[in-house]
């Protein structure tokens, strides 16, 4: 099978589209042929090196941790799916034509392949910072990066749940953040004056590693109320660095109903090849993403 993997750290040049042999299913898991792997920044943090506890990395080593794809191989003890079934989740070197997952659910009906590759991961990440942050109905979330996958999924949670977001974006996406139900505003010079125009932020969410942290922690009033999953050096200032997942099967059932119900779709802003994962890494790390991007196989 083909698979995109890298023998070195570095930039997306080390990335090599190669021959390899297929994974199988282990107990617990399912294997698919993958449609399509979402694109996530922690692709590229891995695959330049950064140390990541909850992922750590031998090489050689594959990429990618999301699919959507039809399911091929059941491992052991698993119930509930059979071969055939159209299923997106997490696993391992999801940049494949075949790929593991240990975490999975069927894919919301009217749903394509390219589109529900873009979901695991970044509703796992949204329902996860909205719990440690702590913000709750009725109160006021402060989001930096508000029009990225993740932004994306945290303004329309919120939404379901009654917490209003005041949302920082380019000046291109601002009617986009609007659409999702968020107050919204421009970064850059005088970001800061405007959002407290527009309300006191009970807590804050940087999901861009825009170099911010001090700026939201001034806002929301104390570093506790303060959750980051961009900026390694946060934890300096007393705010969380948050990278532990949570339960992929629960967010999945989330995902699913919110889905189902209408209220939830991250739009995929561009597709590529899996010969095209460098191009794609190099976007992702560039920012000023609108949903998601992922790799079509």
């Amino acid at each position: 099978m083909k698979k995109v993997i890298y023998t070195e750290f570095g930039g997306p040049d080390v990335l090599r589209l190669l021959d390899a042999e297929e994974p199988h299913a282990g107990p617990g898991e399912v294997r698919v042929a993958v449609r399509a792997a979402g694109v996530n920044p922690v692709d590229w943090r891995l695959r330049e090196g950064q140390v990541l506890g909850a992922h750590p990395i031998t090489l050689p080593a594959g990429v990618g941790l999301d699919a959507a794809g039809v399911v091929d191989e059941v491992g052991d003890g698993v119930e509930g799916v059979a071969v055939g079934d159209q299923v997106f989740g997490e696993g391992t070197d999801t940049y494949a034509e075949f790929s593991v997952l240990s975490g999975w659910a069927r894919m919301p009906a009217g749903l394509t392949f390219e589109e529900a590759a873009g979901y695991p991961s970044v509703v796992e990440t949204a329902l996860r910072v909205i719990r440690e942050v702590g913000v709750q109905p009725g109160q006021t979330l402060l989001v930096s990066g508000a029009a990225g996958g993740v932004g994306s999924a945290v303004l329309q949670i919120a939404r379901d749940r009654g917490i209003t977001v005041i949302g920082t974006a380019g000046a291109e996406n601002q009617d986009y953040v609007r659409g999702l139900g968020a107050v919204a505003t421009t970064y850059g010079a005088g970001w800061v004056e405007r959002v407290r125009g527009l309300g006191r932020p009970d807590a804050a969410l940087d999901l861009a590693g825009a170099g911010v942290i001090g700026d939201l922690v001034e806002l929301a009033g104390d570093p506790r109320k303060v959750v980051t999953i961009a900026d390694l050096d946060a934890p300096r200032l007393g705010v969380r660095f948050s990278n532990q997942a949570g339960s992929m099967k629960d967010a999945l059932a989330e995902a699913v109903r919110l889905i189902s119900d209408g209220g939830l779709h991250i739009p995929v802003q561009k597709s590529y090849t899996l010969g095209e994962a460098a191009a794609a890494h190099i976007d992702s790390r560039s920012g000023h993403t609108r949903g998601r991007r992922v790799i079509l196989i």
